[in-house]
C-alpha cells in the first residue's frame, strides 16, 4: 500500500502541473483576446475629424431638395416615384451622418452600419425609380424597376446577414447594380435628351469612383482630417447632385 501511494504522488503532481499550465494558457488567451478587442475599439475610435460632417451637412439640403422635387412632380406614379427617390436619399445621407458622427456601443454601431450599407442599395433603386417612370414606356420601365429593386433587396439582405464581408465582395455588387440601366440609356437619350443622359452618366461615374476609393482605401490624403472615406462621401454627394438634376429636368419636361 505504501508503494502505491509513492507511485501515485508523481502522477498527482503531473496532473496539477498540467492543470496549472492549462489555466495559464486560458488566461493568456483571454488576455490576448482582450488586447485585440481593445485595439479594435481604439482603431474605430480614431477617425478623421471630418468623418460624417459631409453627409451631415448634405442631409438638410437633400431634404429640402426632395420637398421641392415632389412639389413640382405631377400627381400619380410620377409624383410617387419622386417620393421614393427623396426617401431613399434622405435615408442614405441621414443614416450615414448619424452613424459616422456618433460614438456608439458595438450593438448600436452594428445596427447603424447595416442600415448605412443597406441604404446604398436603396438609393440605387430609388434613383432609377423616377427615371424609369418619367422616361421609359410602361413595359420597359417595369422591366428596369423589377430588375433593380430585386437586386437591391437581395443585396440589402446579404449585407444585413453578412455584415463583415470583405470589400472586394460587396463593392463590385454596388457598382454592377448601379450600372444596370446602361441597357436603357438609349431610351433615356431618346425620351429625355442628351442633358439628362449625360447627367445620369456623370452621376454614375461619380458614384463608381467613390466606390473604388472606398474599396481600395486610397487615396488617403489626411487620415487625421480628410481621409479616403471623406473622398468617398464627397463623390456620393456629387453623384446624388447629378442624378437629382437629371430627375428634375425629367420632371420639368412632363409638367
Amino acid at each position: 500500500m505504501a508503494d502505491t501511494g509513492r507511485h501515485a504522488q508523481p502522477a498527482d503532481t503531473t496532473t496539477r502541473v498540467a492543470e496549472t499550465v492549462a489555466s495559464v494558457n486560458k488566461a493568456s488567451g483571454a488576455a490576448v483576446d482582450n488586447i485585440k478587442d481593445s485595439a479594435l475599439n481604439a482603431a474605430r475610435a480614431v477617425k478623421p475629424k471630418l468623418r460624417g460632417w459631409i453627409h451631415a451637412g448634405t442631409f438638410p439640403l437633400v431634404l429640402a431638395a426632395s420637398i421641392v422635387l415632389v412639389a413640382l412632380a405631377p400627381d400619380g406614379a410620377a409624383g410617387t416615384s419622386c417620393v421614393v427617390f427623396g426617401i431613399t436619399a434622405c435615408l442614405l445621407f441621414g443614416t450615414s451622418a448619424v452613424y459616422h458622427r456618433g460614438r456608439w456601443s458595438d450593438r448600436v454601431a452594428g445596427i447603424l452600419r447595416r442600415a448605412d450599407h443597406s441604404n446604398i442599395f436603396l438609393i440605387i433603386a430609388g434613383t432609377y425609380t423616377p427615371l424609369a417612370v418619367l422616361l421609359l414606356p410602361e413595359q420597359t420601365a417595369t422591366i428596369l424597376l423589377v430588375t433593380v429593386w430585386s437586386g437591391a433587396l437581395l443585396g440589402l439582405a446579404a449585407r444585413i446577414i453578412w455584415l463583415n464581408a470583405p470589400r472586394w465582395v460587396y463593392v463590385p455588387i454596388y457598382i454592377a447594380l448601379g450600372w444596370v440601366a446602361v441597357w436603357f440609356m438609349p431610351a433615356f437619350l431618346e425620351n429625355g435628351g442628351p442633358a439628362i443622359l449625360w447627367l445620369v452618366i456623370a452621376g454614375g461615374v461619380a458614384y463608381t469612383a467613390g466606390a473604388v476609393v472606398y474599396g481600395l482605401k486610397r487615396p488617403n490624403p489626411s487620415p487625421r482630417w480628410f481621409g479616403f472615406h471623406e473622398i468617398f462621401h464627397v463623390l456620393t454627394v456629387v453623384g446624388y447632385g447629378c442624378h437629382y438634376a437629371a430627375i428634375m429636368l425629367a420632371v420639368l419636361a412632363v409638367r
